[in-house]
């Protein structure tokens, strides 16, 4: 009788928590002898991996975030390295958070465990010298997007394009009139609904200026209704603090985002995962973000990229208006959230392009091909 192969999973933060646990469940689902322990959220948890580090203390972005944190990061990696040691697993999963991740897939080479990774770092951004590392210690990378097996693969690196899992998730569960009448909102007015990220940093710098947009908009546009998305991790005074500042009337909406999205005439969301989540919902939306000045100078210094947003890093375009940084003010935000609610040809065109977008994304099942890749390698 075979023995219980074991398998490392490593991830660093919500959306990596969110795929690596689809994929743990499928990957279970093909063989139920398999046994999972690492890194992870609550996802992963739910999906029986044996947690040995909680990723909660840990979904940084920037550099001056992650330095800030720095023991907190050794911490993780440490204990996940002395799990490494004492389970010897058969194969490690190794779920985006680069830098984290790649150092680990070094300390795996040395120890002769075959690496799968999934989830891309950004290397077609910023970072192309990691695709030298990927190279020598990662036996597969499973890619979400074409263009980035393309780019692999002319490095000889071994990588596969499973498309993007997120076709599979990414879906109301009710009608657009069942939830505006669940949470009292009219259907003769717009809905504007605000996704101000899923990491504290994220909300506390941006659910500010979105909420001040929302009220510049509200006095000039007038008729209009706002609905805030609230990550179930994150504590509500985070959000009540600056949508009490803003004045407006918001519904502080949990755990149906999707649903929010899909009830809306345009979002406006932080960059990251949920611009895609609304992309593939097909939502107009703009895209705002700011980080640290110090962490905004390195990014500038290490990209070329002319955009941020991967709706319109994917269509080579922008698609959707980007307000970065110095941009991310009230004033421009509600300008061209006002100027593209009153022009249903502007929204209409966003709508075409977003499909085009999604269509890029491949067919569903892309976890479900991954998982099938992983046990090849297993």
């Amino acid at each position: 009788m075979a023995s219980t192969k074991k398998i490392l999973i490593v991830c660093g933060e919500p959306s990596g928590d969110l795929h690596a646990s689809n994929l743990v469940k499928n990957i279970v689902s093909l063989d139920s002898s398999v046994r999972f322990f690492g890194m992870g959220g609550s996802l992963c948890k739910k999906a029986g991996v044996d947690i040995v580090f909680d990723i909660s203390g840990l979904a940084l972005v920037g550099l001056i975030e992650v330095l800030k944190n720095i023991f907190t990061v050794g911490k993780a990696y440490r204990a996940i390295l002395k799990k490494i040691d004492a389970e010897r697993p058969d194969l490690a999963i190794l779920v985006d958070y680069p830098g984290f991740n790649l150092r680990l897939a070094a300390e795996l080479k040395i120890r002769s465990i075959p690496v799968a990774y999934y989830i891309s770092p950004q290397v077609w951004a910023w970072g192309r010298d990691r695709i030298a590392i990927i190279k020598r210690c990662v036996k597969k990378i499973l890619v979400f997007f074409k263009f980035e097996e393309e780019l692999y693969k002319t490095y000889d690196v071994n990588a596969e394009f499973v498309g993007h899992p997120l076709l599979d998730t990414v879906k109301m569960s009710v009608s657009r009139e069942e939830f505006l009448k669940k949470h009292g909102l009219s259907r003769d007015k717009p809905v504007l609904s605000i996704l101000p990220g899923s990491r504290p940093n994220e909300v506390r710098t941006l659910l500010p200026i979105m909420a001040a947009a929302a009220s510049i908009m509200k006095k000039s546009y007038g008729n209009i209704q706002f609905a805030v998305s609230k990550h179930p991790d994150l504590d509500i005074e985070l959000y009540q603090k600056a949508l009490q500042a803003s004045g407006i009337d918001a519904k502080l909406i949990e755990g149906s985002t999707y649903d929010l999205v899909g009830s809306s005439d345009l979002a406006l969301v932080a960059s990251g995962t949920a611009t895609l989540e609304t992309a593939i919902i097909g939502t107009p939306l703009l895209i705002a973000y700011k980080v640290s000045l110090g962490t905004f100078i390195a990014y500038k210094i290490v990209t070329s990229m002319p955009f941020l947003g991967i709706v319109n890093i994917i269509a080579e375009r922008e698609v959707a208006p980007e307000f970065l940084q110095y941009k991310a003010t009230p004033e421009n935000i509600a300008a061209k959230a006002s100027e593209l609610l009153m022009d249903g040809a502007k929204l209409k065109s966003m709508r075409d392009e977003l499909a085009k977008v999604k269509s890029s994304l491949g067919s569903p099942g892309a976890s479900m091909r991954a998982a099938h890749a992983i046990l090849s390698i297993l």
